[in-house]
């Protein structure tokens, strides 16, 4: 009689077990959770467009291979030595701002009006401190200027006199506009002036992209330090023939750069107004953080599909607390690279 009533209850936890729901799966705060986290990581780019195999020569590409590699053994060193991520973005991209290659600093690109205005902006994911400059003219290295703005003013965003005013003050290195001259870029807004007088519409930004050396022409730089710290900053000359002061999303916090240690550090290059009005930088950022997607997930979406559909083009480049790196664009190439311990990946074109 006992065996029977023992055999009847082992019965009943059988059926009773088989009856319950499965157990839930284990949810991940993301999908690489478990993936080691390299000591540091440095993102940076030089600008997205018409950038083809075919469309630079070879002198040309190996020339900016190198500059990206230099860009990122200044970031790499200080990284390598402890430094943090704020030290490392913007030393990484005071160089950039030095080389005449892309649009920023010393190769920044003219304004209708024959000038070059300069925007800069950077952001401290350890506490979203955040600092940009717009439309300066007599800044060295706007990247600096934005810093400056963070750490020694109330404010995030200065433009223009004010920014150079504060600049001054603050013992930023000045330079007349006409540092900022390169030959290459002054021809390519005559070129477009005089297919503006041929246009009857008269000024036309499309007009720009004819050009087969056509870019967004833009550096930036993401970075996780050993600290496990991110932080990000972007600089830019803008677009050629740009009118009336106009802003890109180079200096806009949440557009053109972002910083969270929560999740990611991100720099933009690309058509700064959609950049601007679907705050892209924040929008991976916050499907990261609320939607629980993986970096690569979440910038594929905004740029290769969001963007693509709402008719903008660019890219950006960047690197999650994991030390992910994520560089989509959806223009023909990016000039783009990274460094980890021991990886290091340098690419212009789209493969």
């Amino acid at each position: 009689m006992k065996n029977a009533n023992l055999l009847f209850l082992l019965f009943i936890l059988l059926i009773h077990s088989q009856c319950q729901p499965p157990n839930p799966p284990e949810i991940k705060e993301e999908q690489n959770l478990n993936v080691e986290r390299p000591e540091y990581t440095i993102v940076i780019h030089g600008g997205a467009g018409s950038i083809s195999r075919g469309s630079i020569d070879t002198a040309k590409e190996k020339m900016y291979a190198d500059s990206l590699n230099f860009a990122l053994n200044i970031g790499e060193e200080i990284l390598k030595n402890g430094g943090s991520a704020l030290d490392a973005v913007e030393q990484t991209i005071r160089f950039m701002e030095d080389c005449p290659l892309f649009n920023s600093g010393k190769g920044a690109v003219f304004t209708h009006e024959g000038t070059n205005e300069l925007d800069a902006s950077i952001m401290d994911g350890k506490n979203e401190d955040a600092g940009a400059v717009g439309g300066i003219k007599t800044v060295k290295h706007p990247i600096t200027a934005a810093r400056a703005v963070m750490e020694k003013s109330p404010h995030v965003f200065l433009a223009r006199e004010g920014a150079e005013t504060f600049s001054k003050q603050n013992g930023l290195e000045q330079v007349d506009n006409s540092y900022f001259f390169t030959q290459k870029n002054y021809d390519r807004l005559q070129n477009i002036l005089e297919k503006e007088k041929a246009n009857l519409q008269g000024y036309d930004p499309s007009i720009e992209q004819e050009n087969p050396d056509w870019k967004y022409g833009t550096v930036g730089c993401a970075v996780l330090d050993k600290a496990g710290n991110l932080a990000a900053g972007t600089s830019t000359g803008g677009m050629t023939n740009k009118r009336w002061s106009r802003i890109g999303d180079s200096p806009i916090i949440g557009a053109g750069t972002y910083a969270n240690n929560t999740t990611c550090a991100i720099s933009s290059t690309g058509h700064g107004e959609y950049f601007i009005r679907y705050a892209v930088a924040y929008d991976i950022s916050a499907r990261m953080e609320y939607g629980k997607q993986s970096f690569q997930e979440a910038a594929n979406e905004v740029i290769m599909k969001k963007l693509v559909e709402k008719g903008g083009s660019g890219g950006i480049i960047g690197v999650d607390k994991y030390g992910n790196v994520a560089m989509p664009f959806n223009t023909s190439g990016m000039f783009r690279g990274y460094a980890k311990p021991g990886k290091r990946v340098v690419k212009m074109f789209s493969e």
